[in-house]
């Protein structure tokens, strides 16, 4: 299925970035402004929220591009409401949002034109806003899948495929059709200080979307969505195996995830080219569905594994933490069927949750059980009995201080796996050159 064409923005900070950290992923270095500066308003744009600024956008970007091997530059989006089909943009541009500034997506179709994947390339991409705003406006997609009626798949807010040194920072994204973030094939990412906010009612829609990249980090941002707000993917049945480009190095800390009909952090279930090299910490979960979700489901192979979850909250939870490999439908009926996923080395250590119907589900897969699994002071208030709190099939695991009080499946003793977790957490490095 063709889709359509995404709008294509990527931020970073308004101001330099000082400072160092050993945070993996989401270490910093100072990003120097670029040399040259041109404002929307000089390509004849109208921010008025209802005249189409799509070919203003377009021959802005086209401008900066003369700039790319000169430092490249900043296209600058003032104050005002600014209408626009999708547009794609280039290396090493800065895409400036201010305070203020509102890019509203057309919701005419013909300003969506259809394409083939893979929409757009770069590198030293960086959007950083003061504040500003992209609304998807996604009704008019989301009651196309109401009424069965969707020829395309739904375009994203922010697309990036094969891009490297991202910054996406200080923005805030409405409404998305489909996902408020998508990178993929892509490498150094970050994504900060983000506000992604769709109709909780509306269960098809996602937050931050790390698909087949590595060196990622997402921080500091507040994701409230209808499906996963933060799920991380690496391609679908044989189409992710082919192509073999897992999702890697991920740092994920502070944020304020929700979603009302899937998991506030997720991994899969597209995983076929693998996800391991995981570390998430500092997470709030609330008034959610399901709190983390690892889903696969024969057919898929890959692997999810070296996965680290720590230091998290969870309120009003349905369901705590999911482990299935019963998820997921397949593209066509070319997969392997044979074809058998992996979990394993996956740590969750200090989660805590408030008014959890049920602890945890753990159903893996008879040819392929989930393990180790590893839970270190995970403890609910689920308002039921401690013997139906967990459920589990197909798994084995180590549990150290954990109520309700889990299946015998994770209570085996330290020193079974001691070899295997030694390593389990990973190390990181990262560098930006934008």
């Amino acid at each position: 299925m063709k889709r359509l064409v995404t709008v294509l923005l990527l931020i970073v900070l308004s101001t330099a970035v000082g400072g160092q950290d050993d945070h993996g992923p989401c270490k910093q270095k100072v990003l120097d402004p670029r040399p040259h500066s041109v404002s929307i308003l000089e390509f004849g744009a109208v921010g008025d929220g209802k005249t189409l600024n799509t070919v203003a956008f377009q021959n802005a970007v086209f401008y900066a591009k003369s700039f790319a091997d000169k430092g490249g530059a900043q296209l600058y989006v003032p104050s005002g409401k600014w209408l626009s089909g999708s547009f794609n943009l280039t290396s090493h541009l800065t895409l400036f949002l201010e305070r203020g500034a509102t890019i509203i997506a057309s919701q005419d179709y013909a300003h969506w034109p259809a394409v083939d994947p893979l929409p757009s390339y770069g590198r030293g991409i960086d959007v950083p806003g003061d504040n500003g705003i992209i609304d998807g406006q996604g009704s008019v997609w989301w009651d196309l899948i109401r009424t069965h009626s969707l020829n395309y798949s739904r375009p994203h807010i922010i697309e990036l495929v094969g891009s490297d040194d991202i910054v996406i920072s200080n923005l805030t994204l409405l409404n998305s059709p489909a996902w408020s973030i998508h990178p993929v094939y892509c490498s150094n990412v970050r994504i900060q200080n983000i506000t992604a906010h769709a109709p909780t009612e509306f269960p098809y829609t996602s937050g931050i979307v790390p698909d087949s990249s590595e060196h990622v980090c997402i921080d500091n941002s507040n994701i409230s969505t209808g499906h996963d707000a933060i799920v991380l993917k690496s391609g679908w049945d044989q189409y992710g195996v082919a192509y073999g480009k897992p999702t890697s190095n991920v740092h994920i800390r502070g944020v304020y995830l929700q979603s009302s009909s899937g998991a506030g952090l997720a991994f899969g279930s597209e995983m076929s080219g693998g996800i391991s090299g995981i570390t998430a910490e500092q997470l709030h979960i609330i008034n959610s569905t399901i709190g983390i979700e690892l889903k696969t489901t024969m057919g898929r192979g890959g692997y999810m594994r070296n996965i680290f979850i720590s230091d998290t909250k969870l309120e009003n939870i349905y369901l705590g933490i999911s482990m299935t490999g019963f998820s997921g439908s397949h593209p066509d009926d070319k997969y392997d069927p044979n074809a058998v996923p992996v979990v394993g080395n996956v740590t969750l250590e200090n989660v805590i949750g408030a008014n959890v119907a049920i602890a945890g589900n753990f159903s893996g897969i008879v040819d392929s059980p989930f393990t180790p699994i590893f839970l270190s002071n995970v403890t609910f208030s689920t308002g039921s009995e401690s013997s139906s709190s967990w459920f589990c099939s197909n798994v084995k695991g180590v549990s150290e201080e954990v109520f309700p009080e889990p299946c015998p499946d994770l209570q085996n003793t330290l020193s079974n796996f001691s070899s295997i977790f030694s390593s389990i957490q990973p190390s990181y490095s990262y560098v930006s050159s934008a």
